[in-house]
């Protein structure tokens, strides 16, 4: 939702939520954007609402952009959160009471089937901006522990266990690394989602074989070891994987 508009009940369908999970790689960590609500204190997953007038796909695009100001994004819908309890005990009421807007308080006292997405940002692009409910808007480390709203938490492991199936049916990497990176560099990347260590030369290979790989003529510099080679994503080869799937485990 806009950071100042307020929500309008008859322009949203009730009952039903979207939750993003905006994954963004920097400095060897995965990281998460979250919202910390003004008065709760709690840390929350950008979502909305879903309106009459759009797709669930279109509501997320939406939602991403307006924390992000991004649009042509990677997005996945990855779960469906539909537990009776999950909205029971909803400290974000105290921030839509709080406002101090004219929106429809009574709108968000219901039960919410929320719908997860996650998306894949490059991380120096992003804009990180708060909505009419938070104070701010951060990037995150996964391994920071924060107190987070209602099953948000739980949403973002299922988020990251799919984002590691993934690995092994589609490419990834386009939208989290710079155009031009090495191979030690989108290792890491692995590693990190992965959470393990992976073989050097084993990694290589693999990669290569996919055939989504350019290898450029320039090298890496300003490194204290052998400065490595340069890569880019070969754009209409990792469509097609994208489209068509790869095969093998990591």
């Amino acid at each position: 939702m806009d950071k100042t508009a307020p929500i309008n009940s008859t322009e949203y369908m009730n009952h039903i939520s979207i939750d993003c999970v905006i994954f963004g790689f920097s400095n060897n960590e995965l990281k998460v954007l979250l919202l910390h609500l003004k008065y709760s204190k709690e840390y929350s997953l950008p979502g909305g609402f879903l309106k009459y007038d759009e797709t669930l796909e279109q509501a997320a695009q939406r939602i991403v952009k307006e924390r992000t100001g991004l649009d042509n994004l990677f997005l996945k819908q990855f779960k469906v959160f539909s537990d009776p309890e999950r909205s029971k005990s909803n400290k974000a009421l105290l921030d839509a009471d709080m406002a101090g807007t004219d929106h429809d308080k009574s709108f968000f006292d219901k039960r919410f089937i929320s719908v997860g997405f996650y998306a894949l940002v490059d991380f120096r692009k992003v804009k990180p901006t708060p909505d009419l409910f938070s104070d701010h808007c951060d990037w995150v480390s996964l391994n920071t522990d924060v107190s987070m709203l209602l099953d948000h938490k739980q949403i973002i492991e299922k988020a990251i266990s799919t984002l590691r199936l993934q690995l092994s049916q589609q490419p990834i990497g386009l939208k989290l690394l710079p155009r031009k990176f090495t191979m030690p560099e989108l290792q890491k990347l692995y590693e990190t989602i992965l959470g393990r260590d992976l073989d050097r030369r084993n990694f290589q290979r693999k990669m290569l074989n996919y055939n989504i790989l350019d290898k450029l003529k320039e090298r890496k510099t300003g490194g204290a070891h052998k400065s490595p080679y340069l890569y880019s994503f070969n754009m209409e080869r990792y469509q097609k994987a994208l489209e068509d799937g790869l095969s093998g485990i990591w």
